[in-house]
């Protein structure tokens, strides 16, 4: 998901390559001399199924704040970097290559100008990239490498073989030498190794090999002799996934293994002792070369940084990284997303917090399945959920229960076999899914297709295999050496499929081997469709209904793990008789995992790219970028649901669109216009707001009506642009301008599309300054749900549109309740204005008073400005607690009116509730209290400052003035 940096020591991490680069990362190095100067290496070294490449090398000489591309673009995956400890501008890359063919970039490159230009120094062969890279910390020309022959297939891992190697150099590169059979190390084949060299003694130095007699290897001589320390199967299961071995930055006997869990060794590698960071699966690691108690690891669930030698480690709980598979979506309110993270839970989340500003993990429970899951909803109870997982893993939950259920298709546990051993063939991330036209209705799919009307208590086979079969693609996986199988390289498999909404018994799917099948009669008879221009063996990652047209259908294919970038999208309009390639503005190498028709207007269309989104408004005749504030990321899967547009990430959780309309909207008149104002959406009255402050929390939804509005050309100072919200009658409830100073009215505007929330509430109450209250409240009151208008005006020019504030569903009270709040909450509201503008004009009465007397000496008018002045601070007071100063002065000094009578609009706000009878006694009594004041005030007002006014004036000074009340916005 790009890189990311902590300032705090793990509490939090901020993304610093968004708008600039993304996708997965290999290799991060800063500069020792120059703290500045960061060079980053796209493309991860850990080579999962769902492995993802990255852009090259990037380098940033503002500590992140802006950054270039400096080269390697084809690399594809660089492993390391290392920078001479002296010299930024001294920077080696070791560059694993194309994972999925041959390619002459792999090996280990140097550049001597800062990544503009690059040579590459060493090549084993095409097929073996350089893995791993070490620099003497006391000597920066000697240097360790160890390349890798690694061959990914949609089939298999090949780990190991021709190629994979140890190397070292003395001459800061120009010459390197295969050091692989110096004396003490294992016979070949080699797969994968790793290097380190203590920096306290730079003799010594460590490998951990992987081969048939592999382990962990000690060098005393600087890589001359080795002696194996070390043979444990724990320190090298997997070798493929880990294999990084970390010298310790003061202790020459002291070196660290990376694997499933971290292992430490205090004696120089002869024996180790596990431990464990908050996630398993552990792929990086930093050792401060000062404090070597201070370590940041890199792990399957993120970076946690310990501060005492891994006694403590920081959480991964902040970082918003997760790989999801799938969306999936219920009809909850508000509805929640559902979704498998890769190495993590499974996961339920609502898509917008009613209580919070933002979407934290109160907001999100496990759910159904594993890591790998497609996850399921039954249409007709969002509380009971299916999910899959690997090895054919099927569960189902009951959230109102607690209850859960394996109901595996199944049964049978086929972790270490070949796919051809197995009855069934479920992949890694094999499908299930409901029918929407029979909630009982549960399909999985293996290389058959099951049905369940029992919720998984018996399946049925209702297709025969829809895949090649081709056995020579079964076998076992990977390599020579190190076996593993998992099921994520298990082949010819239903890797896609979905019934038709809009027609029953219409079932299509697709295979990871390139094969299309439909059938129109529920499974009783299915057909190869497979368009016939689709190249042979493109795995079928989606399939879609198109919601209009009764036999269309989109499908979205990926080659790349043959080693093709490019995109795959088809359409049919006739039951996949015909079919037609629909990639036109997509860019050649964005391979295509996911297309998503919008269920609100015909041909406009969704895809889900390697490297980001794409929209069509034409059925997939062209398209274009939608790429907007999203990370530069992986998108793995698509939902359209509610106007919301959802994208599953690998690498960046889950991202929303809020709102879908404007696009429904759009069309060519629109887009030529000088400005126009798009009709809202229908906005729900509710609780939750957005915040910015999301280092730890996903953003929630804004909260009110967004009201989204364009502009042609960037406005000029002399433009002025309102917007205004009325009631259906057209009287006015807010009034935003451009030009407004007050900030609470203030409408920022800029060219192009921008995106305005309305809160739904009416005016605050007026404030005066120093105002201090306790448990009390000055906000407007929500509106109630109804019929609104939006007016936009640009200079003399206006448009208008209506919209609607709805209900919440989940709201047990009527609109006449809510009516009945609303009118409570206006009237309460407007005593409290006429009651603040009073002691205004009071507190202005009183300083012109002052002032005056300080310019008469006149006996008779001092006594009556006194008068006053004692009359009008005693009615203040009644009004207003004036000693308060700090917040908390209220608990020294008893509350008055003003703060009383705001309690009320405080308490009588929670929910959407009807005033209670007790509350309508005391607003009476209060504003009765309030009015007996304020007309004391007018009677001095009338007569006493009258009288004051008229002796002033017969003493040749101006007398007081008084302002007229008003409220800028609505009384």
């Amino acid at each position: 998901g790009g890189v990311w940096r902590t300032s705090d020591g793990g509490q939090t991490w901020e993304n610093i390559s968004d708008g600039y680069f993304g996708g997965s990362i290999g290799a991060v190095a800063i500069s020792e001399w120059d703290n500045n100067v960061i060079y980053v290496g796209g493309g991860e070294k850990t080579v999962r199924g769902n492995v993802s490449f990255g852009y090259g090398m990037w380098k940033t000489e503002d500590a992140g704040k802006t950054w270039k591309q400096h080269g390697l673009l084809d690399s594809r995956h660089i492993s390391r970097i290392r920078i001479h400890p002296k010299n930024p501008e001294l920077v080696y890359a070791a560059v694993m290559g194309d994972l999925f063919k041959s390619s002459q970039t792999r090996g280990v490159y140097r550049s001597k100008d800062g990544g503009s230009n690059w040579e590459r120094v060493l090549f084993a062969n095409s097929d073996a990239g350089a893995v791993d890279l070490q620099m003497d910390p006391n000597n920066p020309r000697v240097l360790y490498a160890t390349t890798w022959r690694i061959r990914r297939t949609p089939y298999s891992l090949e780990s190991g073989g021709e190629g994979s190697a140890i190397w070292k150099s003395i001459d800061g590169g120009d010459n390197w030498e295969n050091i692989s059979e110096n004396e003490g190390l294992p016979k070949g084949p080699f797969g994968i190794s790793g290097v380190t060299v203590s920096p306290a003694n730079s003799d010594r130095v460590w490998v951990i090999v992987e081969a048939e007699d592999g382990g962990v290897f000690r060098s005393e001589d600087a890589g001359e002799t080795w002696k194996k320390t070390n043979s444990s199967r724990s320190l090298r299961q997997r070798a493929w996934y880990y294999t990084r071995i970390y010298a310790d930055t003061n202790d020459e006997d002291v070196v660290y293994v990376l694997n499933v869990r971290y292992h430490k060794s205090k004696d120089g590698g002869k024996t180790f002792e596990p431990f464990a960071a908050p996630h398993g699966d552990h792929h990086d690691l930093w050792i401060d070369p000062e404090d070597p108690k201070r370590m940041v690891i890199g792990d399957d669930g993120g970076a946690q940084v310990t501060f005492d030698g891994g006694n403590n480690w920081s959480t991964y709980h902040n970082q918003p990284t997760a790989q999801f598979y799938r969306i999936t979506t219920d009809n909850h309110f508000p509805y929640r997303i559902y979704g498998a993270q890769q190495d993590n839970s499974t996961v339920r989340i609502l898509h917008r917090s009613a209580n919070s500003s933002t979407i934290s993990e109160r907001h999100w429970e496990p759910t159904a399945g594993g890591e790998s899951a497609h996850i399921t909803v039954k249409p007709d109870d969002n509380d009971i959920v299916f999910g899959g997982s690997y090895g054919g893993f099927l569960t189902m939950r009951n959230h109102r229960t607690g209850e859960q259920r394996a109901v595996n298709v199944w049964p049978d546990n086929p972790m270490g076999h070949g796919a051809k051993d197995l009855t069934y063939r479920f992949q890694w991330n094999f499908p299930i899914f409901f029918s929407p036209h029979n909630p009982d209705k549960l399909y999985a799919a293996s290389n058959h297709l099951h049905v369940s009307t029992n919720l998984g208590q018996t399946w049925e086979v209702i297709s025969p295999d829809l895949t090649r079969n081709d056995t020579t693609k079964l076998e076992p996986s990977g390599g020579s050496i190190t076996k593993d199988n998992t099921s994520i390289e298990y082949y010819a498999t239903i890797f896609a499929v979905i019934e038709s909404a809009i027609e029953e018994g219409l079932i299509w799917s697709g295979s990871d081997d390139g094969l299309v099948y439909l059938t129109r009669d529920g499974g009783k008879n299915w057909e190869n469709v497979t368009p016939p221009q689709m190249p042979e063996w493109t795995m079928v990652n989606s399939i879609e209904v198109d919601p209009f047209i009764k036999g269309s259908a989109y499908i979205a294919g990926t080659r790349y793990k043959l080693g093709d970038y490019q995109p795959y999208l088809y359409k049919t309009k006739d039951y996949g008789k015909s079919w037609k390639l629909i990639t036109k503005g997509i860019n050649s190498e964005h391979f295509t995992r996911v297309l998503r028709a919008d269920p609100k207007r015909r041909g406009l269309l969704y895809a889900g790219t390697e490297s980001g989104m794409y929209l069509s408004f034409d059925e997939g005749e062209s398209w274009e970028s939608m790429q907007l504030n999203l990370p530069i990321v992986p998108i793995t899967d698509l939902a359209v649901k509610n106007d919301n547009l959802i994208a599953a990430t690998q690498g960046r959780s889950f991202w929303l669109i809020d709102d879908l309309t404007p696009l429904h909207q759009l069309n060519d008149k629109i887009s030529g216009s000088i400005f126009y104002l798009y009709k809202p959406l229908d906005s729900y009255r509710m609780g939750g707001g957005t915040s910015d402050n999301t280092k730890t929390a996903g953003k929630n939804h804004p909260g009110g009506v967004m009201v989204h509005f364009y502009l042609k050309n960037e406005p000029t100072e002399k433009d002025v642009i309102t917007l205004e919200i009325l009631e259906e009658d057209g009287i006015l409830i807010r009034k935003f301008s451009s030009n407004a100073e007050d900030e609470n009215q203030k409408l920022e505007v800029k060219q192009g599309m921008t995106r305005f929330v309305w809160n739904m509430r009416y005016p605050d109450a007026e404030r005066f300054e120093g105002l201090i209250l306790w448990a009390a409240s000055l906000t407007g009151p929500k509106a109630v749900p109804g019929n609104y208008k939006v007016k936009l005006t640009f200079n003399d020019k206006n448009l208008e549109t209506e919209f609607k504030i709805l209900k919440d569903p989940r709201s047990t009270v009527t609109l006449a309740d809510i009516q009945d709040q609303f009118d409570y909450l206006i009237e309460v509201k407007s005593k409290i204005d006429e009651t603040h503008l009073k002691i205004k004009e009071i507190r202005e009465v009183r300083e012109q008073i002052k002032n005056t007397l300080v310019k008469l000496d006149s006996g008779e008018v001092r006594n009556k400005g006194d008068e006053i002045l004692k009359s009008i601070n005693k009615i203040e007071e009644q009004l207003y607690q004036t000693k308060n100063q700090s917040r908390q002065d209220p608990l020294n000094y008893p509350i008055r009116l003003n703060n009383k009578l705001g309690h009320l609009l405080s308490l009588m706000a929670i929910g959407d509730y009807p005033p209670t009878e007790q509350a309508i006694q005391v607003k009476e009594e209060l504003i009765k209290a309030i009015d007996e004041q304020l007309q004391a005030l007018e009677g001095i007002i009338q007569n006493e400052i009258a009288e004051f006014n008229r002796l002033v004036r017969e003493s040749g000074v101006d007398a007081v003035k008084l302002k007229k009340e008003e409220n800028s916005e609505i009384n």
